[in-house]
């Protein structure tokens, strides 16, 4: 008995610690950038792929486009990486008028992947960056999701920098934020140990927006450069009342427009690309 019992124990902490080294490498949600290449190339158009060195640590990035024309500069979720944006970086209308740059946030893709950082920190770091991409043209944010607030806080704190916003389905209600207790508890171990790869820093970043999002009033006013909002009403997971708090809180913006869309959920950049693809064509009066 006492020997089935032993057998039993080994192999079920052989399948336990299998387990955790297949969640530690599975679901990182990054394309190498020989593979990323590849497919660029396949669809006619050249990629570059490089890092950014700032004080809190190198930022990986994606370019497209020529380096003389104005800039959109796109900002992923939660969890994601830079090809969350693949399609527009591809997109040949757009490429006619933009360099289009689409990174991997701090803890993401092969930005220090695996240790979520606050909005605070992250602001820092790519504001950093941006500061370092100018180019004496306009410079365009577009956040999707929780990378929504980030360009929130990146249009308050940069504003010499930043000539326009769009906000994709952004967090940014500190009343629609949910408590979510259990998030620090899977912070620790073993229960770190069992989340899959981009989770993990994840579940870091939204822990720390449960504090982050109290500061988005004063971000939102403090903004005032022109801010367009684009808000799916079957979104459940950033539901609809954040824009309409993003447009209440823009009081000091030259110019805000709020885009809903009625049959649209959460994520917008892919189901709604020629809607979106539309608004970043007239950004600059293309």
């Amino acid at each position: 008995m006492k020997g089935t019992c032993r057998f039993v124990f080994r192999i079920t902490f052989c399948v336990f610690v299998f387990f955790v080294l297949f969640a530690q490498g599975c679901m990182m949600m990054r394309t190498a950038d020989k593979e990323a290449a590849k497919s660029f190339s396949n669809s006619g158009v050249d990629l570059f792929t490089g890092f950014v060195a700032t004080q809190g640590g190198k930022i990986h990035y994606a370019k497209t486009g020529v380096d003389t024309s104005a800039t959109l500069f796109f900002v992923h979720g939660s969890p994601g990486s830079w090809d969350a944006f693949e399609t527009y970086l591809k997109d040949s209308d757009l490429l006619l008028h933009y360099r289009m740059i689409s990174i991997d946030r701090p803890g993401f893709g092969y930005s220090g992947f695996g240790r979520g950082m606050s909005i605070v920190e992250q602001s820092k770091i790519i504001g950093e960056m941006i500061g370092q991409l100018q180019n004496g043209k306009p410079f365009y944010i577009i956040g999707h999701s929780l990378g929504g607030p980030l360009c929130v806080k990146l249009a308050a704190d940069y504003s010499s920098l930043i000539s326009g916003v769009l906000l994709l389905a952004a967090s940014v209600d500190p009343g629609e934020e949910k408590p979510e207790g259990w998030r620090p508890l899977m912070k620790t171990p073993p229960f770190r140990w069992l989340m899959p790869g981009a989770f993990r820093p994840s579940n870091d970043e939204l822990w720390y927006f449960k504090k982050d999002v109290k500061t988005m009033p004063v971000d939102l006013r403090a903004i005032t450069c022109p801010v367009i909002i684009m808000q799916g009403l079957l979104d459940s997971m950033v539901p609809p009342g954040n824009a309409y708090y993003a447009q209440k809180q823009l009081t000091h913006s030259k110019a805000v427009k709020l885009i809903t869309i009625p049959d649209a959920n959460h994520f917008i950049p892919w189901t709604r690309f020629e809607m979106i693809k539309n608004v970043l064509m007239h950004l600059s009066g293309n």
